[in-house]
């Protein structure tokens, strides 16, 4: 089991979770009596998000919880998948500027292998490996 403690580099997850609760005004116990996931019913519970955000060891959230919290916190779930990977397993994702970048990787998932091969040579022809694009 990976924990977070001491030794954790970031604390992403935890200062989002601390900001938009407080922003919202919730009180750890409203936040967990609110988030629960609409696909299985998991539900955070009020301890562990008081030990999340006093830096406290807590077991990393699952994508049932994730999903819990994106409920009870009207946030997106990839905003929380991504900083709860940063702060529990050290991946940052790749922003550019303008989202434009982290928008396209999530829709070649919905490109066929072939799809996918034929766009990579598309971005080959302008912008070639190994080149600097400013």
């Amino acid at each position: 089991m990976i924990e977070n403690g001491p030794e954790a580099e970031t604390s992403e997850f935890a200062d989002l979770i601390r900001e938009r609760r407080l922003v919202q005004g919730l009180s750890f116990a409203q936040l967990a009596e609110r988030s629960v996931d609409p696909v299985t019913g998991t539900q955070v519970k009020s301890g562990w998000l008081y030990r999340l955000e006093s830096g406290e060891s807590v077991i990393p959230p699952r994508v049932p919880q994730l999903r819990a919290l994106a409920a009870g916190l009207n946030e997106p779930l990839s905003k929380l998948q991504d900083a709860a990977a940063a702060q529990f397993f050290g991946i940052e994702r790749v922003w550019s500027e303008s989202g434009e970048a982290s928008a396209l990787i999530r829709r070649t998932g919905e490109l066929t292998q072939d799809q996918r091969e034929q766009l990579l040579r598309l971005i080959d022809a302008f912008a070639p490996p190994g080149r600097d694009v400013d």
